[in-house]
């Protein structure tokens, strides 16, 4: 038996895929996978089959055929065509998390793609999709130019791919926005922006604070908030969360020793701290505070808050270190601090190929 792969198109209408199952399999093939894309010329069916050692290529695209299949492509297939396409793209998807320079290459082998090039100019200076090219947006500025001269690319095709590109400038991003910063003292932490998956490392962060310090924080309770709470922090809906970690110490859970919140409503951002007691007064949340205000400077926010406590001088003299004007106002013991910002226009680095 021989592993083929055989893309038709078919009328979309009921029984007529059945009709083209049925005709392959009175030749003697097996399917073991199918995709249906949906076409305004109908559906493209794509098979994954096992087929006698006797049919050919010709013997192929004649079964296609008499199942009423039409624009019939046929090509060998190898074993590693047995993975499923949602397992393949996850393979690719985790491959650019680890390597986002990776983005021409996981195109190529998620489409079988003849040359993938990445070009300086923009997706909208021509087509964004023809049965036998793509261009697909760079987030991080260009495009890329996909080209296959058969089988037809469909849409479904182009919007995975799409998605992929997304993928990689995001994981490309959060590359470039990982830096080692090397504190006064000569200490040195890394400070990369936060995901779902440091919520035990912030849990930790929190135990090993004390409870001054997280009150301090949350303006109230000194108990480490829910994790539910904790996971709409790291990820917030519109904003940042920077977290500064060591690196070295060989525990399990890469040791997060602050965390530095940016949460945005209309357009306003609300920063927040919370440092280990043994990392404070090292300049580290100075330091961390000042990247929140860039962020909100690029994302283009008009000002910036920070509240606190009256009596928390820490955190008063961190805000008064950001040397910019700051509108002052008390209610009791709590205080607002805004500062307003002048807005950035946002770069992004290109996403590798």
């Amino acid at each position: 038996m021989t592993l083929w792969r055989i893309r038709a198109t078919v009328d979309d209408r009921p029984g007529y895929l059945s009709v083209l199952t049925a005709s392959l399999a009175l030749s003697g093939v097996n399917i073991l996978a199918v995709q249906v894309h949906t076409t305004e010329r109908g559906a493209v069916d794509d098979f994954l089959v096992d087929a006698p050692d006797s049919l050919d290529e010709a013997g192929l695209v004649a079964a296609v055929e008499r199942g009423r299949g039409r624009d019939c492509w046929v090509a060998r297939s190898e074993a590693r065509g047995l993975a499923d396409q949602p397992t393949r793209v996850l393979g690719l998807a985790a491959r650019l998390v680890r390597d986002p320079d990776a983005t021409g290459e996981a195109l190529r082998a998620l489409l079988g793609a003849d040359s993938v090039t990445w070009r300086p100019m923009p997706a909208n200076a021509g087509p964004r999709f023809t049965p036998s090219g793509m261009l697909l947006a760079d987030p991080g500025g260009g495009s890329y130019e996909l080209r296959r001269a058969v089988p037809r690319f469909t849409p479904a095709e182009y919007a995975r791919a799409q998605t992929l590109v997304e993928l990689g400038a995001t994981a490309a991003r959060r590359a470039a926005e990982r830096v080692n910063l090397v504190l006064p003292d000569g200490a040195e932490v890394q400070v990369r922006p936060a995901t779902g998956e440091d919520l035990l490392g912030v849990v930790d962060l929190h135990e090993r604070c004390s409870g001054r310090s997280r009150y301090r924080r949350y303006l109230g309770g000194s108990t480490t908030p829910a994790p539910a709470r904790l996971r709409r922090l790291l990820e917030p809906a519109r904003g940042v969360t920077l977290l500064a970690t060591t690196t070295g110490s060989g525990e399990a859970v890469e040791p997060v020793v602050a965390m530095a919140n940016l949460l945005a409503e209309g357009d306003v951002a609300e920063a927040a701290l919370l440092v280990r007691d043994d990392w404070q007064r090292r300049g580290l949340g100075s330091n961390l505070l000042r990247r929140l205000v860039r962020h909100a400077e690029r994302a283009g926010y008009a000002a910036l808050v920070l509240h606190t406590q009256a009596e928390n001088t820490p955190m008063l003299r961190t805000a008064r270190r950001l040397e910019r004007p700051a509108v002052v106002e008390r209610d009791g013991s709590l205080v607002m601090l805004t500062v307003p910002l002048a807005v950035d226009v946002p770069t992004l680095g290109r996403a590798g190929s």
